[in-house]
C-alpha cells in the first residue's frame, strides 16, 4: 500500500455545528418545549447539553479549539430572544453575544443560523410560515440579530433545511404541529412563506451588514432507484431529487416560486444567497410513487437505528450539482449517529476524501462543518442517536472525546488527510484510498 498526504487549502474552514434547542435546554417559550410537555414528542430536552450555563458552552468551545477547528456553526433560539411578540430579551442577546465572543477569542469563526427547526410558540399561534404576518416578524428578527451580532458574524444561514422542516412537520408529523392542520396543502404554503421570509431576512441583514455572507443550509439526499433496472424507479428518483434537492435553490436563483409551492414571483428573492450551504448525510433508495423507505440493499452500510446509508460518493455528486449556482460551497452539516464510534472515523475519512477530490477539480468548496461537535438532544429522537465527536453523558454532563474527535483534530491542525491517519483510525480503507 502506498503512503501519501492529501493537502487542503490553507484558508479552508474546519468546523463543527450545533443547534440551540439541541444543546441549550430549557427553551420554555418554544414550540418544541410545548410539544415535549404535552407528550406529543416522546423525549424531553430538559437541560440538553447544559449550554445555558455559559461556562459549560465555553468549555466545549475550548474542546473545539483544542481539536484545531477554526469555525463553528450555531443557531439563535428565536423564542429566547423574542419570548413574546415585539418583546426582546436583552439577557438572551447578551448570552448569545458572549457565546460569539467566546468563539472569536478562541480563533473560531462563527456561522449563525436564524431558524433551525424551532419556533417561538407565539409564532405558531399567529399562523407559522403559512401566514404573511410571519414574514415581517422574521425580517425584524434578522435585522435585530444583525445589529446585535453582525460585528462578530461574517456568515449567516437564514433557514436550516426548509424542505426537511416541511416533511417532518406536515407529512411525517413527528415535529411539533402547526396551528392549521398539517398536510400537503398547508405545508407547501408554508414552504412558500419560508422562501418569502428568507428573501426578507437576506435584505434585512444586508441593510445592516452589507458585507455579510448569507445563505441557507440545504439538505441534499442522494436518491437512487430502488431497482436500478426499473424505468419507473429511475424516474421517481429523479422526481424526488428535483423536489427535495433542487426546487428551493432554483427559486432563490430565479426569484420565482415553483408551481408546487404555489407559483409566482417574489421581490428580492432572485440571487438572495452568497453561498451554497450543503447538509449531506446519506443515500436513499426510491421506489415508484413511494415517500417511504424500501429496505436497504443487503450490502448497504447503515448508521445507528437505520438513520441512513453511508454513501460518500453522493457528497461529491451534490457538490457537482450545485456548481450551477456559481457560488462558494460550504458543507454546513455532515455526520452520522454512531454511539460506539465504530463507523465515524471511516465516515470522516471517506467524505473528506471526496471533498479533497472536489477541491482538486477546482470546485469551490470552502469549508466543512461536522455534525456535531458534541452529542446532543436529537429532536424527536432525543438521546437515542449520538452524533458527537465528543461523547456527552446527559445525566452527569461529563464529556469524553471519541477516537473520531482525535482523528478530526489531526486533520484540522495539519490541513491534511494522510495515509498514516487512515492506518491508525480506519486501516480497512487503505487498499481503497491508498492502493499500492
Amino acid at each position: 500500500m502506498a503512503h501519501a498526504t492529501l493537502y487542503f487549502p490553507p484558508d479552508f474552514l474546519w468546523g463543527t455545528a450545533t443547534a440551540a434547542h439541541q444543546v441549550e435546554g430549557q427553551n420554555t417559550n418554544s414550540d418544541w418545549w410545548a410539544a415535549e410537555e404535552s407528550g406529543m414528542v416522546a423525549h424531553r430536552s430538559g437541560q440538553a447539553c447544559g449550554w445555558l450555563d455559559l461556562e459549560t458552552a465555553l468549555a466545549d468551545f475550548d474542546r473545539a479549539a483544542d481539536m484545531g477547528t477554526n469555525a463553528h456553526r450555531l443557531s439563535l433560539e428565536w423564542s429566547r430572544i423574542e419570548p413574546e411578540p415585539s418583546v426582546f430579551n436583552q439577557e438572551a442577546i447578551d448570552y448569545y453575544r458572549a457565546l460569539l465572543e467566546g468563539l472569536r477569542a478562541r480563533g473560531i469563526e462563527p456561522m449563525v443560523t436564524l431558524h433551525h427547526f424551532s419556533n417561538p410558540q407565539w409564532l405558531v399561534e399567529k399562523g407559522d410560515f403559512q401566514s404573511d404576518l410571519i414574514v415581517e416578524y422574521f425580517q425584524r428578527f434578522a435585522r435585530r440579530a444583525a445589529e446585535a451580532f453582525g460585528d462578530l458574524v461574517p456568515k449567516w444561514v437564514t433557514i436550516n433545511e426548509p424542505v426537511v422542516y416541511f416533511y417532518h412537520r406536515h407529512l411525517l408529523r413527528c415535529f411539533p404541529p402547526p396551528k392549521a392542520p398539517a398536510g400537503w396543502s398547508n405545508g407547501l404554503r408554508g414552504l412558500r412563506g419560508m422562501l418569502v421570509a428568507h428573501a426578507a431576512a437576506y435584505h434585512a441583514i444586508k441593510a445592516v451588514r452589507p458585507k455579510a455572507q448569507i445563505g441557507v443550509a440545504k439538505h441534499w439526499v442522494a436518491f437512487e432507484p430502488h431497482r436500478p433496472g426499473s424505468p419507473l424507479d429511475r424516474w421517481w428518483a429523479g422526481m424526488l431529487s428535483r423536489g427535495f434537492n433542487t426546487l428551493w435553490m432554483q427559486a432563490m436563483t430565479s426569484g420565482r416560486i415553483p408551481l408546487l409551492f404555489g407559483g409566482g414571483r417574489v421581490n428580492g428573492l432572485a440571487g438572495s444567497f452568497d453561498f451554497v450551504g450543503l447538509n449531506y448525510y446519506m443515500r436513499r433508495p426510491a421506489r415508484f410513487l413511494s415517500l417511504g423507505l424500501p429496505p436497504p440493499a443487503p450490502d448497504a452500510l447503515m448508521s445507528d437505528g437505520g438513520f441512513g446509508e453511508i454513501y460518500p460518493r453522493g457528497l461529491k455528486a451534490a457538490i457537482r450539482a450545485n456548481l450551477a449556482y456559481d457560488r462558494p460551497i460550504y458543507i454546513t452539516e455532515n455526520g452520522l449517529p454512531d454511539s460506539q464510534d465504530r463507523l465515524r472515523p471511516g465516515f470522516l475519512i471517506t467524505h473528506l476524501h471526496q471533498i479533497w477530490h472536489a477541491i482538486n477539480w477546482n470546485f469551490p468548496v470552502m469549508g466543512y462543518y461536522h455534525w456535531s461537535l458534541i452529542d446532543n438532544f436529537e429532536w424527536d429522537r432525543g438521546w437515542t442517536q449520538r452524533f458527537g465527536l465528543i461523547e456527552v453523558d446527559p445525566e452527569t454532563q461529563v464529556r469524553a472525546i471519541r477516537p473520531s474527535g482525535r482523528l478530526y483534530g489531526e486533520i484540522c491542525r495539519s490541513f491534511t488527510l494522510s495515509s498514516r491517519m487512515v492506518e491508525r483510525y480506519a486501516i480497512d480503507l487503505m487498499p481503497k484510498l491508498f492502493p499500492g
